[in-house]
Formats: structure tokens, sequence, C-alpha cells
């Protein structure tokens, strides 16, 4: 069953109602979906490299500007 949408329409808060709804649903029809095992090793290995000072946290608004530099 596809559905559409018209996103071109919508305004910014209509769309993040939209996903906020479609999430509600999702956690409370799919409890069943689990975390895939490799999200787990991933964050052993990033939390690993943050003990060994090989990596460090990064303030997330300064993150979200390199991402939005970066796409541009």
């Amino acid at each position: 069953m596809a559905h559409t949408l018209p996103l071109n329409e919508m305004t910014i808060e209509e769309k993040l109602q939209m996903m906020e709804t479609l999430w509600d649903d999702l956690s409370r029809n799919a409890p069943d979906r689990a975390t895939p095992h490799w999200h787990g090793q991933i964050l052993a290995q990033r939390e690993d490299a943050l003990e060994r000072g090989e990596d460090q946290f990064e303030d997330w608004h300064q993150a979200r500007e390199k991402i939005e530099t970066e796409i541009r």
C-alpha cells in the first residue's frame, strides 16, 4: 500500500508532527524489532576509544554546524 504526502505543501512543524506520529506508531506496534547486534559492537568500540583517549565527545551544536557545512 503506497501513500504519498503533500510534502511541498507541509510546514516544517507539520512534517515534524508526522514524523513523531510515525515514530510513536512504530514504537507501539513493532516492539519485537530488536536492535541489530552490530549496534552494540560499534558502541563498545567507541566507548573503548574514549577510554584510551583516542576519541572525544563533540558539542552537539558544533557537530551539527560541521555536518551542515559538509553537506552544502
